[in-house]
């Protein structure tokens, strides 16, 4: 059986690095990682673009009852995105509706807070916002992200995976501007049978590479 194509995450955030420095230049770009594991690639794309890096933390709605069905998302920046049509199907009440948006906000709430440890939210307005993750299997969490992208209004949505499966791909152009998949196997099972490691990325870890990153005039 041959070796996976990427060692650990940092690896695949390398090639992925090489990839985008190889199409054009990146200016007045924010890489935005989604944490854990997109924040070990993301580094390593932002110190090779030379741009700042910043988490994107997004939360999906479930439906009451169907907790895995997302009938909308919240993500960082206040933002809330809703499958109205959905939510309008089901019966949700919006009673029904806060209960699920109030406990999701409290725990990206959480997140953004150990991660940023006081930083502010890098800029987003007016840039390309490059979204990175260390892999898409569904793609809901990505297409997610992308539409949450969107409010902050960005002058563009690029997505940059090291791998993903052909038709996750192909829906994730119909969203972004742009998308970068390294590779896209036909074999497809799981993001972690490319990784030679794919150990749990650690809440501290996703601290430090942000602190590494961090711009002067942002440390807390």
């Amino acid at each position: 059986m041959p070796q996976p194509p990427f060692l650990h995450r940092q690896d695949a955030g390398q090639q992925l690095a090489a990839r985008l420095a190889s199409l054009h230049d990146w200016p007045d770009t924010t890489v935005l990682a989604l944490p854990r594991g997109g924040v070990p690639v993301a580094s390593e794309v932002a110190a090779v673009l030379g741009a700042p890096l910043d988490v994107f933390v997004v939360r999906k709605l479930g439906l009451p009852g169907h907790e895995e069905v997302a009938m909308g998302a919240v993500a960082s920046g206040g933002v809330r995105v809703l499958n109205d049509d959905l939510v309008r199907r089901a019966g949700v009440t919006p009673e029904a509706l806060a209960a699920v948006e109030i406990r999701e906000r409290a725990e990206l709430a959480r997140r953004e807070r150990v991660y940023r440890e006081g930083r502010t939210p890098a800029p987003v307005a007016g840039r390309t916002a490059l979204l990175v993750d260390d892999g898409v299997a569904t793609g809901a969490t990505l297409r997610a992200g992308v539409t949450a992208l969107r409010a902050l209004s960005p002058a563009r949505v690029v997505v940059a995976v090291p791998v993903a499966p052909p038709n996750a791909c192909r829906t994730l152009r119909t969203l972004a501007d742009g998308v970068v998949c390294l590779l896209t196997p036909p074999d497809f099972r799981a993001v972690g049978q490319f990784y030679r490691d794919f150990a749990q990325t650690s809440d501290g870890e996703v601290r430090d590479l942000l602190a590494r990153h961090a711009r002067p005039q942002e440390s807390p």
